[in-house]
């Protein structure tokens, strides 16, 4: 095998990887053929988060998410926390870093944004609700 010298491998960022999703269609579907060829050229460490994506996308439960009619009036929020996802995520949309986020929440860790962006993710027609319907309260 071919020493890479002293470089480390790293992770590619999201922008990185993001050339290579522009095959696919606007409904983000992309043939078979084109998303093994990505997967081919994708990191261990990124396989691992996509396995880690579709097991949550098939399971339809999110570790770390919880949803109780008594908490937080039943919207989804982070565990030991109290924090409904949907404040997390129009944070994230009106440009906020995970670490500016992080700041203004000492209780969440790195891990609680990731579950809540995963969630965010599979259930984004939900969480545009809920953030209409707060805007407007």
């Amino acid at each position: 095998m071919a020493s890479r010298c002293n470089d480390q491998p790293r992770e590619r960022t999201q922008s990185e990887l993001a050339p290579a999703t522009k095959s696919w269609d606007n409904n983000g579907v992309a043939s078979l053929h084109e998303f093994e060829v990505l997967l081919n050229s994708a990191s261990e460490g990124e396989k691992a988060l996509i396995l880690k994506w579709a097991v949550e996308e098939l399971s339809g439960t999110f570790p770390g998410i919880d949803s109780r009619p008594e908490v937080c009036g039943g919207e989804p929020y982070i565990v030991r926390t109290r924090i409904p996802v949907w404040i997390l995520e129009q944070a994230r949309r009106l440009g906020a870093s995970e670490q500016a986020v992080l700041a203004n929440y000492p209780t969440l860790r790195a891990e609680d944004l990731q579950n809540a962006w995963a969630y965010a993710r599979v259930h984004a027609g939900e969480i545009d609700t809920q953030i209409r319907e707060n805007e407007a309260a």
